[in-house]
C-alpha cells in the first residue's frame, strides 16, 4: 500500500465495496482494508498504527472488548474496524462519554475518513432533526451515548415519518465501554412531560425532617442506601403533620414525600452527589466526576433535594418513553467496546451483553512503580501525609496528580495545600468546561493537579507538557484573528514543542508523573483508570493510595481486622501501615461491593426486560402505522389472533362450528363469521 499514490490508496474504497457486491466478506477484505487505514493514516494524520494496534482493531471487529492501556490509542485503534464495517454502507456508530470527545474524534479523525471517502456525521446536544438525520446517513456517525439513546425514543414517538432519524442499528463501538455499559446501566433514560402535582408538600417536609435526630428518630443505613424512621420518628412526625396515622391508605402521598425528604436529608451529599450551580440542583456521575446537566432523580427525590437547599423546585414529571442503556445496545447487530479497565467486569459483559475482554498487550513494557497502600487510623491523619508527600515532591519538581471521590474532598485537599504554599490546578465538576486543558498540562515540571474521580478520560497526560494545547492558550491569551491565528499556532506548535521536549527530559529523570489516590472507589477499575495515567507508552511513573480507616468503603465493608490489628500494635494516629496484606484486605471488600452493585444491576435488567418485550411489540405496531399506506391487513391480522386466543381458550363443548352457540362473554351476534372459521 505504501507505494501507492494518494489516489490508487482513495480508489481502494470503492475496489472493497465492489468486492463485497460480489459476494466477499469483512473478514475476506480485512488485511488489506487495514492496511490501507495504516497507509492513509501515516499520510494524512501522521501516525502510523503500532502492530498491538491492529490487534486490537481485529479484536474491535469480532464484536468484543479490547482492554488497552491508558495512552495506547485506542482513538487510533478504532478507525480500523470502523472503516472495514462502515464499507457495507449500513452506518457505524463510535460513541464516547462527552460532547467533548464525540467532537474532538470526529474532527480529528474524520480527515481520514474523508481522505478516503466516506462520510463522517456528528451527534451532540442542540442540533435539529434535518441536521441529526443527515448525521445518521453518514457513513460514520460520532456521538454520545445519551444522544443516541434519546434520539431511539425520540424516533419512537414520531408522528409522521419525517420526524424519524435513526437508521437500523448495525454496528457501534463504545469507547469507555465499562463506564457507558455498567456504571450508567442503573440510569435509565427518560424523555418525561409535564405532570400538574403540587410542590408544596416537598417544602412541607423540607421544614420537617431537620427536625428528626438521626439514630433516634431516623436510622440510616448506608451500606442498603436507605433511611427509615423509628417508631419515636414516626410518632414525632404523625404529631407535626397532624395526622392520626402516617401509614393509612388515605397518606400514602405524605408518607411517600417523607421518606424521599430523608433520603435527600440523610443521604444525598452536596458535593458529593450533587451541586447547586445557578440556583439548580445538578447531579454528579459518581463515576466520572461530571455534572449531568438535563438528568434528574426519579419519584421526587430531585425536588425534595431543591426543597433541602431552598432552590425553586421544577414541577414534577410524568414518563413519556424510557429505555436503559443495557436494552438499547443489545439491539445493535454487532456491539464492540474499547476500556483501559474491563477485565475485573468481564462476567457482566459476558453475562448481559455476550461480550468478552481480550486484554491487548502494551507497545512498550509498562514500567509504572505501583506502591502499596498506605492505611492511616484517622482521615485528619491521611490528610495531612497526602499534603506532606505532595509539597515533598513538588519541591523538586516532580509532577503530581491527586485523586479524589469528591468534590468536596477536592476543595478540602486544595485549602490544605494552600495553607502550604502548593500553587496546584483544582479538577472537578465545578470546572468541567476546563477540564481537557488541565489534565493535558498535568505531566509538567511542577504540576500539582487535584482531579475528582479522573474526570478527564480521553485526553493523554504528556510528560513535560502538551505543545498543541500550549499553542492555543497562547493564541487566546494574544486574541488574534482567524486567519492570523492559523499561520501563528504552527510556529507556536514548533516553539512550544522544543521546550517540550526539554521538560519532558527532566521530568523523566525524576521519576515521571506520581499518582496519590486519596481513597479506595468501590470499584477497582475507577482505582485503576487513576493509576492508569502514569505510565504511559512505556514512561516511567509511581502510584500510591492513602487510605483512612474512616474513609467509607473501609467504614462499611472491611475495616474491623485493620482497626483490630492496629489496636493491638498500639499504633499512633499518624503511623501508617504499609502492607500487601492490608492492600489485599480492600481488594476483596472492593470485591464484594462490585459483586452487590452487579446483583443490583442485574436486578433492575430483569426488571426493563419486561418492559423491553412490550417497548419492542409497542414500537414495532407503531412503526407499521407510521410508514404503512394500508393498515387494513395488519389490523385483520390483529382480529383473527385475538379471535384464536379466545377460542382455544374456551371449553372444547361450549363452541364447535356446528353448534354456533356463542359464550355471552364475546357479546357478538350469531350473524357475525368469526375470521378462524372461514
Amino acid at each position: 500500500m505504501a507505494a501507492l499514490t494518494d489516489q490508487e490508496l482513495q480508489g481502494k474504497t470503492v475496489e472493497f465495496k465492489q468486492l463485497l457486491e460480489n459476494g466477499q466478506t469483512l473478514d475476506d477484505i480485512l488485511p488489506q482494508a487495514f492496511a490501507v487505514v495504516r497507509e492513509a493514516s501515516k499520510r494524512v494524520l501522521g501516525m502510523r498504527h503500532f502492530d498491538v494496534q491492529l490487534i486490537g482493531g481485529m479484536v474491535l471487529h469480532q464484536g468484543r472488548i479490547s482492554e488497552m492501556k491508558t495512552g495506547e490509542g485506542k482513538t487510533l485503534v478504532a478507525t480500523l474496524p470502523v472503516y472495514l464495517n462502515a464499507l457495507k454502507g449500513e452506518g457505524v456508530h463510535v460513541i464516547t462519554v462527552n460532547d467533548y470527545l464525540a467532537t474532538r474524534d470526529s474532527d480529528w479523525m474524520g480527515q481520514l475518513y474523508r481522505f478516503l471517502g466516506l462520510s463522517v456525521g456528528l451527534i451532540v446536544h442542540g442540533l435539529d432533526s434535518d441536521e441529526r438525520r443527515r448525521a445518521y446517513n453518514s457513513d460514520i456517525t460520532y456521538g454520545t451515548n445519551n444522544e443516541f439513546g434519546f434520539d431511539y425514543l425520540r424516533d419512537n414517538m414520531a408522528v409522521n415519518p419525517a420526524q424519524v432519524v435513526q437508521r437500523n442499528l448495525n454496528f457501534a463501538i463504545v469507547d469507555e465501554v465499562d463506564s457507558i455499559l455498567i456504571d450508567e446501566a442503573r440510569t435509565p433514560l427518560i424523555i418525561s412531560g409535564a405532570a400538574d402535582k403540587p410542590t408544596d408538600l416537598y417544602y412541607t417536609m423540607a421544614k420537617i425532617v431537620p427536625k428528626l435526630i438521626k439514630d433516634i428518630d431516623f436510622t440510616v443505613d448506608e451500606k442498603a442506601h436507605t433511611v427509615l424512621l423509628t417508631e419515636e420518628g414516626v410518632a414525632k412526625v404523625e404529631k407535626m403533620l397532624n395526622v392520626g396515622n402516617l401509614y393509612d391508605d388515605t397518606h400514602m402521598e405524605l408518607s411517600h414525600h417523607l421518606n424521599q425528604a430523608l433520603k435527600a436529608h440523610g443521604l444525598m451529599k452536596r458535593d458529593k452527589d450533587y451541586v447547586v450551580k445557578d440556583g439548580e440542583v445538578v447531579i454528579v456521575d459518581e463515576f466520572t466526576g461530571r455534572l449531568m446537566f438535563g438528568r434528574r432523580y426519579s419519584d421526587g427525590l430531585h425536588q425534595a433535594i431543591e426543597a433541602k437547599e431552598g432552590v425553586k423546585i421544577e414541577r414534577e414529571s410524568q414518563t413519556l418513553a424510557t429505555i436503559t442503556f443495557q436494552n438499547y445496545f443489545r439491539m445493535y447487530k454487532k456491539l464492540a467496546g474499547m476500556t483501559g479497565t474491563a477485565l475485573t467486569e468481564e462476567d457482566e459483559f459476558r453475562s448481559i451483553y455476550g461480550l468478552d475482554v481480550v486484554v491487548i498487550p502494551t507497545n512498550r513494557a509498562m514500567v509504572r512503580d505501583d506502591m502499596s497502600d498506605v492505611v492511616y487510623k484517622t482521615e485528619g491523619a491521611k490528610y495531612r501525609a497526602v499534603v506532606e508527600d505532595v509539597a515533598k515532591r513538588h519541591a523538586v519538581g516532580q509532577p503530581v496528580l491527586v485523586g479524589t471521590i469528591s468534590i468536596e474532598k477536592s476543595e478540602m485537599i486544595s485549602s490544605l495545600l494552600k495553607k502550604k504554599g502548593v500553587p496546584h490546578q483544582v479538577l472537578n465538576a465545578k470546572f468541567h468546561d476546563k477540564e481537557a486543558e488541565i489534565i493535558a498540562q498535568a505531566g509538567r515540571i511542577n504540576s500539582v493537579t487535584i482531579a475528582t474521580n479522573m474526570a478527564g478520560r480521553g485526553t493523554d497526560i504528556l510528560l513535560g507538557g502538551n505543545p498543541e494545547i500550549l499553542a492555543q492558550n497562547e493564541l487566546r491569551k494574544r486574541g488574534l484573528a482567524e486567519e492570523e491565528a492559523e499561520a501563528e499556532y504552527n510556529k507556536l506548535v514548533e516553539h512550544f514543542r522544543g521546550q517540550c521536549v526539554e521538560e519532558r527530559n527532566r521530568v523523566v529523570e525524576l521519576g515521571g508523573l506520581h499518582i496519590i489516590g486519596t481513597e479506595r472507589h468501590e470499584s477497582r477499575r475507577i482505582d485503576n483508570q487513576l493509576r492508569g495515567r502514569a505510565g504511559r507508552q512505556g514512561d516511567p511513573g509511581s502510584s500510591q493510595f492513602y487510605i483512612s480507616l474512616e474513609d467509607d468503603l473501609m467504614r462499611l465493608f472491611g475495616s474491623d481486622n485493620i482497626a483490630g490489628l492496629m489496636n493491638r500494635l498500639g499504633m499512633e494516629e499518624d503511623m501508617p501501615i504499609e502492607a500487601g496484606i492490608v492492600s489485599k484486605s480492600i481488594e476483596t471488600a472492593q470485591k464484594r461491593v462490585e459483586n452487590r452493585n452487579f446483583d443490583i444491576r442485574k436486578h433492575v435488567l430483569k426488571y426493563d426486560d419486561v418492559m423491553n418485550k412490550q417497548r419492542e411489540l409497542i414500537y414495532e405496531q407503531r412503526r407499521k402505522v407510521l410508514t404503512s399506506e394500508n393498515m387494513a391487513e395488519n389490523i385483520q391480522e390483529t382480529i383473527a389472533t385475538v379471535w384464536v386466543a379466545r377460542w382455544k381458550s374456551m371449553p372444547p363443548k361450549v363452541f364447535t362450528r356446528k353448534s354456533g352457540i356463542w359464550p355471552a362473554c364475546w357479546s357478538m351476534p350469531p350473524s357475525y363469521t368469526c375470521p378462524i372459521m372461514i
